[in-house]
């Protein structure tokens, strides 16, 4: 498939256009003269309504919303905008300044992926937005004071949460009963979660209930946080499979440099492999909040055999540590490649066998079936990415709009459905377990020869013998610890075709060996939002159907 480069024209003739129709519009484009997807718009935050719509007509998907604080200018914040047309593969970012006395209008009347990314901005920077829907904190609790992703927040300033926990549920119940206009006295007002073993701990769903049937329904983020973006400030460039690769392709994209093509492969390898395994994860879990437990055992019998793999590469099973900024840590060693072929045998196997039990199981199929079901053109609007977006009939896949690593070059299918239910995103995911085998089959036999790293001692360690052996090794070795990997001043965004979806990472660099701002665009944040309008009318049961197949990963959410 042949896709054309973003057309840096187009952000020319609209800025015109949209001068001519709004006084306060004050568009300026700034063209990037080395990657044409990071060409940006520089607009008066009063006209973001203005521009927002005219993007929309050739942007349908607006894919994230965030900030960047520079607290010693008088316009204190940026506030960055990330749109995208796949059709083209063109991607523009648009930017206002504002202070921090400024209000933003919401763009939520025209993307409504627009929700929780500016209730995020609000919530950690402090970022008002005028006619936002719901604008509350969504990450920090209700007694937080201060906006932690601020600079001059510290980040070991933790606060706890004192307001006792039935008060809190009784402020929520009362939020909604007050925007249910016809609440009756026939209706239930039910908290589900934290605590509930389908939401693991970290998700909290209200619901208004009219007999077992969802009438509204609310949800809570933020009880597991990690704060890796506000840690990201204070810590040199460094990666830890899949999330790996995508922060290291965006660093070389900062650097524009491009690893060897053994180590593009080996990082295909190791994507598709983990796709697997979130895929097998997703299905297994899903199936057993449903009731059936065998098909658990069969897919993380499989999923083990694939952390035998990572644990033979680099001696860890789930914090893997292979991926690094200009090529990989370790090349494959002596059987690795037998082994990872054996392993491809038992996961067609644990897929058959997890087709045969539940793909055609009436039981199944009457739970899954028409629930949880949203159409295409709001998933796209939501900014749904992956197979939660494919399951609606959009053929959307970096791997095929915007090839990387030699994708382009093999042969897969992009599986999708039709009705955008719960048993569409687990077919699609079933498909795309058997489309990742065969890519992996091509690729364990086609494995290019050569070296793993770039040759840059400024960006790659030297290897242990140089370190050991010669005192340029060892210095090379302890300036790259010390002040990290110095990345030229200025902003990129990458996109990644994770398990979930695009995965992002927006990188602001000041030119030293940490960065500035990193903000993470996680796929099932976009998605997880939208869970209101897809649980609405359905039953109480079936909202666990439908948590589990839209695959929310906690620690992506809460970052």
């Amino acid at each position: 498939m042949t896709q054309k480069n973003g057309d840096p024209r187009y952000a020319e003739s609209l800025s015109v256009e949209i001068n001519q129709s709004s006084p306060h519009a004050a568009v300026k484009y700034i063209k990037n003269s080395i990657h044409s997807d990071e060409d940006t718009l520089i607009v008066n935050h009063a006209a973001m309504l203005d521009v927002a719509a005219q993007l929309k007509k050739s942007f349908p998907y607006l894919l994230d919303v965030c900030a960047v604080d520079y607290p010693e200018r008088d316009e204190r914040f940026d506030v960055v905008y990330h749109f995208l047309n796949p059709d083209t593969n063109q991607r523009i970012r648009v930017k206002t300044q504002i202070n921090e006395t400024d209000t933003v209008p919401s763009l939520t009347g025209i993307y409504k992926s627009a929700n929780w990314f500016e209730r995020e901005a609000f919530d950690l920077f402090g970022v008002k937005f005028g006619g936002h829907p719901n604008l509350r904190r969504i990450l920090c609790h209700d007694d937080f004071v201060g906006h932690p992703l601020r600079k001059d927040y510290p980040a070991d300033r933790n606060q706890e949460l004192k307001t006792p926990l039935t008060h809190v549920f009784e402020k929520d119940r009362e939020r909604m009963m007050r925007s249910q206009e016809d609440f009756l006295d026939d209706r239930v007002w039910i908290n589900i979660g934290p605590a509930h073993p389908a939401t693991h701990g970290t998700l909290r769903f209200m619901a208004i209930l009219s007999g077992e049937t969802i009438e509204k329904m609310d949800v809570e983020i933020g009880y597991l946080h990690r704060c890796f973006e506000k840690m990201c400030e204070n810590h040199n460039y460094c990666s830890a499979p899949m999330n790996n690769n995508a922060w290291c392709r965006a660093i070389e994209k900062s650097l524009n440099v491009t690893i060897p093509p053994r180590a593009q492969m080996m990082r295909v390898i190791l994507d598709e492999f983990s796709r697997i395994i979130d895929h097998l994860v997703c299905i297994s879990t899903n199936i057993v909040d449903l009731g059936g437990l065998t098909n658990f055992w069969l897919g993380f019998a499989a999923r083990e055999r694939v952390y035998d793999l990572f644990e033979k590469l680099c001696g860890a099973r789930l914090t893997v540590s292979l991926s690094r900024i200009g090529g990989m840590g370790f090349d494959f060693p002596d059987g690795w490649v037998e082994q990872a072929k054996d392993t491809l045998k038992s996961i067609r196997q644990a897929h058959y066998e997890i087709d045969l039990l539940c793909t055609k199981n009436r039981i199944f199929v009457r739970r899954m079936v028409g629930s949880g079901q949203i159409g295409k053109e709001s998933a796209v609007n939501w900014g749904f990415t992956g197979p939660c977006l494919r399951a609606t009939g959009v053929p959307l896949d970096m791997r095929v709009y915007a090839p990387y690593y030699g994708y382009d070059k093999l042969e897969f299918d992009v599986p999708v459905g039709s009705r955008g239910d719960n048993y569409d995103r687990y077919m699609v995911r079933m498909a795309e377990i058997l489309e990742s085998c065969r890519i992996l089959e091509q690729c364990l036999d086609n494995i290019p020869s050569g070296p793993i790293d770039i040759d840059n001692p400024n960006i790659v360690m030297p290897n242990k013998q140089d370190v050991y052996g010669n005192i340029e090794g060892l210095m090379n070795q302890f300036m790259l610890v010390v002040n990290g990997v110095k990345v030229p001043k200025g902003e990129v965004y990458q996109g990644y075709e994770a398990a979930n979806g695009e995965l992002g990472f927006y990188v602001v660099s000041d030119g030293s060996g940490v960065p500035y701002r990193v903000k993470c665009r996680p796929p099932c944040f976009a998605v997880f939002q939208a869970i209101q309008e897809m649980c609405e009318g359905d039953m109480i049961a079936d909202l666990v159907a439908t948590l589990g197949t839209i695959n929310i990963i906690a620690g992506e959410l809460d970052r």
